[in-house]
């Protein structure tokens, strides 16, 4: 007997992935193809009933049709080889039969015509009733997604929210119970078909045996066995029909069984796991429709080796969105819709913005991504790397009394310039060997993921080189100095990722270890959101300006600054120690203290330690004027007398025409 080999999976139906679509264009493709066969095989049929005179040359059009199944090409035909000999068979028959009498026209109407005539009325117009239906229900569920998608979050109100989950939550019930009539009347259909095929011919035939009388006796010792064979057959499938049927009923009355939470966003009970290589599902991804106006689209997302994939709706295979080995990953604040995060190439020149669906989705995207960037995929156990990792950014923030001793050795102390770049502290010297964490970093010691001093330099920010302004602007008399007198000014683009107080300040090892320490916080916290922020480097000091209102946020003098570096794998992480003073003590010189702040830059941090270290020897040139004159003849002036350095990178930012002030200037 033939068995069906495809058929919709009801299990899959609330997910409505691409491939379940793509699947369904098939079922729906063959569903087309069988109707346009109905409908030529039911006006031959016809053609039998209604035209005696012309029996002979109907019936010989009607053997021709019978054999036309065969290359129909149906897309799920797999298993209709017995229907295709089957008709073939009949085929021979009817081309015997074709001495047909106006005596046939009762029995011909009522077991061959009626049949297909119900065929076609009842089960392909419900196919097309179900299709209009589903097709309905899924408008609907994306106009209460995308109603969902523009919930605000800075000014949130729960009964909103609370009734558009609730519509949600109705249009994916309404969807999925759509979905699931129709996925059960296309696998149906797969049988149906046949014994629609089959029936009205056997009807047809038992019409003619019955009819004749003379010579029937050898025709009928000819088909006797080949007819209760059909017979047969079309009870086994429409026992197949039956149980099928009832397969369907229940699976389908045990997913409608769920809590409405499986339909509401954001309602997710599993915990997040921050482990994933591989993610897929709806985002809504940020499109530009103009200069300034944008568009969301939802589109199915998926990640395939160390590339972000999308599919759209009804396309057969995804294509690639971008390479994440090496990319950044983090939560921005955009339209005020939640659970945004954006993905930064290594080169920052591409960017995507997307929404997730859930708080679960969003954290797990952004977990996912970050591990892919890492090339965890390209290991040998990627899930046990990926677990490795996550435990270590556990213990990295865990404070305890003794850390595993670090087995890189010393950084390199020549990355900062061609050349090499000698510290604020003296000549870099190679140490013995590399100094322990806690000889670093006091364990337990907090961060501060803010553009803020820790909490022992408000003690006596004054004397500890960092000065705070007021919102309004800088009102002290050396505020205007020093971008007057500076001979260097250069405005870098960066990100303040945290600072903390260190134990150590000559050191680069003390910096590294602070980097670590930071991103592991932030990895571990979900602490994914980063301001951006202008990073003025002068002969006079060091100033961090907000880029919308050209305020000072902090300044340190550059003699306060002890030493600067960057990492040494990622090219875009740098950062310094500042020292300053702790009168708690009552001491009246005060305690030396230090505090290390990190930072990422849009560009190499090399360039910004480069910057630095420049400043810093105008500083030592200017106690000499014979050494200032000679490092100017060694470096490219501008008019005005000022060092020439790189371009800045704060010009690619939103405020082009306020940033003109910062410009690097010769």
């Amino acid at each position: 007997m033939p068995a069906v080999h495809h058929k919709l999976l009801l299990e899959e139906a609330l997910q409505d992935s691409p491939q379940t679509r793509s699947l369904l264009s098939v079922f729906e493709e063959d569903a087309g193809t069988l109707t346009d066969y109905t409908n030529q095989l039911l006006q031959t049929m016809q053609r039998v009933f209604g035209a005696q005179s012309e029996m002979g040359l109907a019936t010989e059009q009607l053997s021709k049709q019978l054999l036309e199944y065969e290359k129909q090409n149906f897309a799920l035909g797999k298993g209709d080889e017995e229907v295709i000999s089957t008709l073939q068979h009949f085929a021979k028959t009817v081309e015997e039969l074709n001495t047909l009498h106006a005596e046939l026209a009762t029995l011909i109407a009522d077991r061959m015509v009626y049949p297909m005539i119900q065929f076609r009325e009842k089960d392909l117009t419900e196919i097309s009733t179900l299709k209009e239906i589903f097709g309905i229900a899924s408008d609907e569920h994306e106009a209460a997604m995308v109603k969902y998608s523009r919930l605000p979050k800075k000014r949130e109100n729960e009964k909103i929210k609370a009734e558009v989950v609730n519509e949600v939550a109705f249009a994916r019930r309404k969807q999925h119970q759509a979905s699931m009539q129709y996925y059960c009347a296309l696998n149906a259909l797969q049988y149906r078909k046949r014994v629609a095929m089959l029936e009205p011919m056997l009807g047809y035939t038992h019409a003619q045996i019955n009819f004749f009388k003379k010579g029937m006796d050898l025709v009928s010792k000819k088909m006797d066995s080949f007819l209760s064979s059909v017979s047969s057959m079309t009870q086994s499938i429409q026992a197949q029909l039956d149980s099928e049927a009832e397969n369907m009923r229940l699976t389908q009355r045990e997913l409608l069984s769920v809590e409405d939470t499986v339909y509401m966003p954001d309602r997710d009970q599993d915990p997040v796991n921050r482990t994933l290589i591989q993610k897929a599902g709806y985002l809504n991804i940020r499109n530009k429709t103009g200069l300034v106006t944008t568009a969301w689209d939802r589109l199915y997302f998926f990640t395939q080796g160390g590339n972000l994939m999308c599919q759209p709706r009804g396309a057969v295979a995804g294509g690639m969105i971008m390479d994440l080995d090496n990319s950044s990953v983090m939560a921005v604040e955009c339209e005020d819709r939640r659970y945004c995060f954006q993905i930064t190439s290594p080169s920052g020149k591409t960017s995507l913005i997307l929404q997730a669906e859930s708080k679960k989705e969003y954290e797990e995207w952004i977990c996912t991504l970050n591990n892919i960037s890492r090339q965890i995929y390209l290991t040998d156990n990627p899930e046990a790397v990926a677990i490795r990792l996550n435990q270590t950014a556990i213990q990295a923030v865990t404070p305890i009394t003794s850390f595993e001793k670090r087995q890189e050795g010393s950084p390199n102390p020549d990355r900062a310039k061609p050349g090499g770049v000698v510290a604020s502290g003296g000549a870099s010297q190679k140490p013995a060997a590399a100094p322990e964490p806690e000889d670093l970093i006091a364990p337990g010691t907090p961060i501060q993921f803010d553009i803020m001093l820790p909490a022992s330099e408000f003690q006596d920010q004054n004397r500890a080189g960092g000065r705070r302004t007021n919102p309004f602007g800088e009102t002290e008399e050396d505020s205007s100095s020093d971008s007057d007198d500076s001979l260097l000014q250069q405005v870098f683009a960066v990100r303040f990722l945290g600072s903390m107080a260190v134990r150590s300040g000559h050191t680069r090892e003390v910096i590294y270890e602070a980097m670590r320490q930071v991103l592991a916080a932030r990895a571990i916290h979900n602490i994914f959101k980063t301001t951006e922020a202008h990073l003025m480097v002068s002969s006079n000091s060091l100033r961090l300006i907000d880029p919308q209102t050209q305020v000072t946020r902090i300044s340190f003098q550059l003699g306060d600054v002890t030493q600067f570096a960057a990492h040494q794998e990622n090219g875009r992480l740098m950062g310094f120690v500042v020292e300053g003073r702790d009168w708690s003590r009552g001491e009246e010189e005060g305690t030396p203290s230090y505090s290390a702040f990190v930072f990422e830059s849009n560009t190499e941090g090399e360039k910004v330690c480069y910057t630095i270290n420049l400043a810093k020897e105008i500083i030592e040139a200017k106690k000499d004027p014979e050494a200032l004159a000679q490092l100017m003849k060694s470096m490219p002036l501008t008019n005005d007398g000022k060092f020439l350095l790189l371009e800045s990178d704060s010009g690619n930012t939103s405020n082009g025409g306020a940033e003109e002030d910062l410009e690097s200037e010769a």
